[in-house]
Parts: structure tokens; C-alpha cells; sequence
């Protein structure tokens, strides 16, 4: 046993200041929700453990990547050709050929829909299944009045749970200047916001601003003086610290006395060919050749760093992470957002990492035994126009997309529903965000009836749609 279980954990709640530990308090309380140890049951309804929920911000062209429409005027099918997959009759983009080999572990929804034309009010209602109280708009930033992102309602929901970090988001936060509602707890408050681990896209590796000990504080000093500390409380009542102010201190120290989280970050621990199997772009570069990149720092993040999120993904579910969001790009008009030059971006750019870093994952997951109990999730804002437009690009088109499901009980190879002949509306089977929201809460064993409540103490359901159950094998 680990000198920090033989402790007694009472001994470290009161200990006497943070600043101690080289952690202030202030910034020890913008750390948030924090546990400390996943139970080792889970209830009989609940079908998986953890979620990888893959974000594609800005939009991928449904008809361009996973419902071709090879029939169509070729105004409406566009450059690319189709390819045979590990599924029988189902074909995709000929850009996507190792996702192409692991079909049969994936399920497509093809008529997800839904009404907000604008990239801030459509990640808002994709990242919570709610559709944002402002109305459908183009610019507008967190609020206070924000639905919860999934993470933080699983969070909520299982609040009795000890969970070290219950929700994590990575590389960053979407959109510069407004931060892109929807990636937060919302409400919920401080208590429930992601662990937010950043890229670098200079070393390639990832920062979470986790606590640490000192450097003349080590582990022994550190329980001496807990020790220490709970000798003074018990002999002399001083300092009487409030039961909320407690629990403070006791994730700080399931923080500092656990390297779990710490050690699930350094990618160094890979082997360099699991590193290439995922696939990275150099350091630093800026992918000047991209027209719509400028040099940017940020695209050069989400470009190097696409391969490595999803493995980084990997290991936090490993380590117990329930909860994992991955931010595919950052800003608006530097992603997915095509509206002009759609199919050599996609070709040059955009599909062929992502298509390496998801196959990675899937068959990554799967060869370790964790795709049984890992929903992976991945999808965008809404899809593009099936018209082809003047500039050789695909504009917003909520009305019909595609959403990616794998793990857990999804039935691999499986076509849930369908679009027109065109690829501009649902054809059978409509779905929406709320509905996704539904289904990932039902695999957890959230009983949908769960209420999360607002700064009024009002109570709203965890989710208002329902669950695909067709998807469950």
C-alpha cells in the first residue's frame, strides 16, 4: 500500500495552507470538481464507463465524407468518388480509406438535424442538445445562463461518485475572442467545469495546470505537517475550517497525491510507432500552404496536435477520465467551415489526418478491450449545402447531417436512418442533438429523468429527447 492510502485522508482535509503545496488558493478553487477514485461497481443499467466525444467545429460536408450522393447532378455530388468499407454496400469518400477498414465497428446517423444556422448557436445546441436561449446567432459568448456541455451534467449526476476528474476538454477553448457557449458547465457553476488540458503545438505535448508539491516539499514533509495540523485541530479546535471549505482541501490533496491524470499526459510514454499510428504534424509548423491559415498559431495546434488528442483521449479513459471532449479546430473560418475551395481542403487537409487519428482510435481502443465500455462520439456543428456554390465551396446546412457512434453496445457497420436523394433533408429516421444527448446519457445509466437546476433553482431534465435505441445491439 502507497504511504498516501496508510494515511489517514482526514489527516491531509485541513491542511494549513495551500501555498504550502506551491498552489494558492484561489487558483486551487478554479480546479473544480475533482474525486478520487472510480468505484469499482457501476449500476446494472449503466453500459459504459466513458465517452470520447469528438468535435468537428466548423462543419465536415456530409455528402463529401459518409452519405455520398454518387446519383446526383454533379453540382450536388461534387470531385470526390467512393470507396467499399469493411461493411458490405456501405461506401464512403475515397479520402477516408483506414476509416474505410473499420466500418464495421461504426455506426452512421444520417439524418441528424436540427434549426440553427450559425456556428455559435449550432456548437451550443450539438455540445448540450438544447437550443440556446438567444435564438439562432451567429456571434455570442458563454453566459451564465448556459445549459451544462454533457460533461458537466455527467458530473452532476454523479456527484456522490469519487471521480478524480470527471470531464476533461482538450486542446483549448473554441473561438478567440467570444468563448463558443456550450463547452462549459454552464449553470452548473465552477464546481462542474471541465479539467482544461492545453496543446502546445511547439514540444507537441500537453499542459493540464495540474498542483504540485513544492520542490522542498516532498511527500514525507507533506503528511508530517498534515499530521501535524490535525494534532493542533484536535487538541486545540484552531482553525475551524467550514465542511464546504474541507472538501476543498481534500481534492487538493487527491490531486497532489495522485500522479494518475499527471502521467496520462506525458504521450512520451508511448511508443513512437503508437505516436505514428495516431499521426502528428511537425512543431511549430504553420501550414502557410493552407490559404485559409495565414500562419495561424491556433490552426497549427489543431492540425499537429489532431493525431495526438485522440491518442491523449485514450489515455485519459484509461486513467479513469469518464468524460472526454476533443475540440477538433479552434476558430471560425480556420476549420471545417468550406465556403469556398471545399474539395482540395478537404483532400489536402482536412480528411487524411482525421481520418488516420479516428481508425487509430477505434482499432486502438478496440485491441485493448476498451471499446466495449467506450462510447466514442464524433460529429460536427451540421453538415454543408448539397449545392455546390460559386466559389467552389459548401455553405452551413443544418437540415441534414451525419453523426459517427462506435463502442459500447453500438452496433458496428449499422445505418441508422437517411437523407434525400440530395443529402438536404432526412429521408427516415430524423434525429436530433437532443436525441444524441439522450443516448449518451442512457448508455452512462442516467435515468433521463434526472434534473440538473440553474442559478434559480430551477430544475430542467438532463436531457429532453430520446434515446436511438436502434443503435443498441
Amino acid at each position: 500500500m502507497s504511504r498516501s492510502a496508510q494515511v489517514n485522508r482526514r489527516n491531509a482535509l485541513q491542511v494549513g495552507s495551500l501555498g504550502l503545496l506551491g498552489v494558492s488558493l484561489p487558483r486551487f478553487l478554479r480546479l473544480r470538481d475533482v474525486r478520487a477514485a472510480i468505484p469499482a461497481g457501476v449500476p446494472p443499467q449503466q453500459r459504459i464507463r466513458s465517452c470520447i466525444f469528438i468535435f468537428y467545429y466548423g462543419g465536415p460536408s456530409h455528402t463529401d465524407t459518409f452519405d455520398m450522393k454518387p446519383d446526383a447532378p454533379l453540382e450536388i455530388r461534387g470531385e470526390f468518388k467512393s470507396i467499399s468499407t469493411s461493411v458490405p454496400g456501405l461506401r464512403i469518400c475515397e479520402h477516408l480509406p483506414r476509416t474505410a477498414r473499420v466500418m464495421h465497428k461504426v455506426a452512421l446517423v444520417r439524418s441528424m438535424h436540427h434549426s440553427m444556422r450559425g456556428h455559435d448557436s449550432a456548437s451550443y445546441i450539438s455540445l448540450t442538445g438544447r437550443e440556446p436561449m438567444v435564438g439562432d446567432n451567429q456571434n455570442f459568448g458563454e453566459r451564465p445562463d448556459s445549459f451544462p456541455c454533457y460533461g458537466a451534467c455527467l458530473s452532476h449526476a454523479w456527484r456522490d461518485r469519487r471521480v478524480l476528474v470527471p470531464h476533461a476538454s482538450l486542446p483549448f477553448v473554441m473561438n478567440n475572442n467570444l468563448q463558443n457557449p456550450g463547452q462549459t458547465a454552464g449553470f452548473l457553476g465552477q464546481h462542474y467545469q471541465p479539467l482544461l488540458i492545453q496543446g502546445d503545438p511547439a514540444t507537441l505535448a500537453y499542459n493540464a495546470g495540474l498542483p504540485r508539491l513544492s520542490q522542498d516539499m516532498g511527500r514525507e514533509r507533506f503528511f508530517q505537517r498534515a499530521a501535524l495540523r490535525q494534532a493542533l485541530e484536535d487538541n486545540t479546535g484552531w482553525p475551524a475550517h467550514s465542511p464546504s471549505m474541507n472538501v476543498y482541501y481534500e481534492r487538493a490533496f487527491d490531486l497532489l497525491g495522485s500522479d494518475v491524470v499527471r502521467d496520462a499526459l506525458d504521450l512520451q510514454q508511448e511508443s513512437a510507432a503508437m505516436r505514428e499510428f495516431y499521426g502528428h504534424g511537425p512543431a511549430g509548423q504553420k501550414y502557410d500552404d493552407d490559404p485559409h491559415s495565414q500562419g495561424n498559431v491556433d490552426l497549427a495546434i489543431a492540425r499537429n496536435l489532431r493525431g495526438f488528442n485522440l491518442l491523449l483521449a485514450r489515455r485519459l479513459v484509461e486513467a479513469g477520465v469518464p468524460f472526454v471532449s476533443v475540440y477538433d479546430y479552434k476558430q471560425q473560418g480556420k476549420n471545417w467551415d468550406t465556403h469556398k475551395d471545399n474539395f482540395r481542403l478537404h483532400r489536402d487537409h482536412l480528411l487524411p489526418p482525421a481520418d488516420q487519428a479516428y481508425a487509430a482510435l477505434i482499432e486502438d481502443l478496440d485491441q485493448r478491450g476498451l471499446l466495449d465500455t467506450t462510447l466514442v462520439v464524433a460529429v460536427g456543428e451540421f453538415g454543408r449545402t448539397p449545392r455546390i456554390n460559386h466559389g467552389a465551396g459548401r455553405d452551413h446546412w443544418p437540415d441534414c447531417y451525419t453523426a459517427l457512434l462506435a463502442g459500447g453496445p453500438i452496433k458496428g457497420g449499422y445505418i441508422h436512418g437517411a437523407s434525400d436523394r440530395l443529402g438536404a433533408y432526412p429521408d427516415a429516421d430524423p434525429v436530433t442533438p437532443s436525441d444524441l444527448a439522450a443516448t449518451i446519457f442512457t448508455l452512462f445509466g442516467v435515468p433521463l429523468s434526472t434534473t440538473v437546476h440553474d442559478l434559480g433553482v430551477r430544475d430542467y431534465p438532463i436531457a429532453t429527447g430520446k434515446p436511438i435505441e436502434a443503435l443498441f445491439g
